[in-house]
């Protein structure tokens, strides 16, 4: 039994949110073998054969879900009988405190809440010995729901991750650079009901292969959460050394970035995706204060989101080990953004020298020819990858 939590808060437009839930609860549980139903309080999933394990541990990635419980159905409305089936169900379980909790959204039912709570309880302490009623810190919580279709019992939750449904807000575009920061900023994305498609800078020979492969293996972690994931691979070789041959030093990082919004832009265009997220956190390096940021966003008309900007890194680095990220952003493969840093970069670029510093080359042809030949790779979260296990 699932329960929304801030999904409920949603008034007319509930059943899109709930619908595309049940759908990646669907596309989670594909080979599961189960039944879904949902209303505009709960989702039920019925289980065909004994694998509450490989279930409850799928469901503890899906966005959407506030809380589930494994719960057992009764047909029967009768006090008695329910209490009584309780009791059989809590005669294995070991506890010396208790509470019962009971939920009634059957009104025809003839016992209110609270009183049918006593009753369970009185029944409980009748035929156990040697435990207590603890309403604050129980060892065992007694859950009791009476709904119009059945009666459902269960006993301690499971948290889910919360957020929203993936795919209710939309697509976006991930800067996946294989640094700790950008996916990060893709979990909470994702978090927030985006799907995502993710773009990724390589510039060989200067990057090698086991960059590339860090963040295929990053993309398939994300695709966790994500269902699946499309990975656009950009040759940006060229490019670079261009700014690096054309461009003062000092803003080697400041049109590079430029360039890579642009990029990023139109992939998005390409794809239906309404937003870019990349992980830049204000003032963490060079590029990412906001006199950086504001000189290299002009670049683009489209809505760029950081979600960690006001994170401090060890708060980034506490979730990246959370989503089990942080061991594979660590491996030692440097990504084009780190290559040529130079030793004092801008930090407080202006407009004018970025746009006049762009024109000692033609920016816009290599951009098209990167793009044309770019390289697209889907990630399922199922996939395996040889090579990256071989880097290991």
């Amino acid at each position: 039994m699932i329960k929304y939590g801030e999904l409920s808060t949603k008034k007319a437009n509930i059943n899109l949110f709930l619908k595309q839930l049940k759908d990646n609860v669907s596309f989670a549980l594909k080979d599961m073998d189960v039944n879904i139903k949902f209303d505009k309080g709960r989702m039920f999933i019925t289980l065909n054969r004994n694998n509450f394990d490989e279930v409850t541990a799928l469901l503890k990635n899906i966005f959407g879900i506030h809380e589930f419980d494994i719960a057992y159905k009764l047909t029967t409305k009768d006090p008695d009988e329910i209490a009584n089936s309780v009791l059989k169900l809590i005669k294995d379980k070991e506890f010396k405190t208790f509470k019962v909790i009971t939920k009634r959204s059957d009104k025809k039912f003839p016992i209110n809440s609270m009183d049918f709570s006593r009753k369970i309880g009185g029944t409980i302490l009748k035929n156990i010995e040697k435990i207590n009623v603890d309403v604050h810190n129980p060892e065992l919580s007694v859950n009791v729901e009476i709904r119009m279709d059945a009666v459902y019992i269960y006993f301690n939750s499971e948290r889910g991750i919360g957020g929203y449904p993936v795919g209710v807000a939309g697509k976006g575009l991930l800067m996946l650079s294989g640094g700790i920061d950008s996916p990060v900023a893709g979990y909470l994305a994702i978090k927030r009901g985006v799907k995502l498609e993710c773009i990724y800078y390589e510039s060989p020979p200067h990057t090698s292969l086991e960059a590339k492969n860090k963040v295929i293996e990053l993309a398939r972690k994300l695709a966790l959460y994500n269902n699946d994931i499309k990975l656009h691979v950009i040759k940006f070789t060229d490019i670079q050394t261009a700014i690096y041959q054309n461009c003062p030093h000092e803003y080697l990082i400041t049109i590079m970035r430029r360039m890579m919004y642009r990029i990023a832009e139109r992939i998005s265009r390409m794809n239906n995706c309404k937003i870019v997220v990349n992980g830049e956190s204000i003032g963490q390096v060079a590029s990412q204060t906001l006199a950086s940021m504001n000189v290299i966003n002009e670049t683009v008309r489209i809505p760029v989101i950081r979600p960690v900007a006001c994170f401090d890194k060890l708060e980034i680095i506490d979730i990246a080990k959370k989503i089990n990220t942080y061991e594979t952003s660590i491996l030692p493969y440097e990504d084009c953004c780190t290559i040529f840093v130079p030793e004092h970069p801008v930090i407080n670029p202006t407009f004018e020298e970025a746009r006049e510093y762009e024109k000692a080359f033609d920016y816009e042809t290599m951009i098209y020819e990167a793009i044309k030949n770019h390289e697209v790779i889907k990630i399922s979260v199922n996939d395996s990858n040889e090579e990256f296990e071989d880097l290991l």
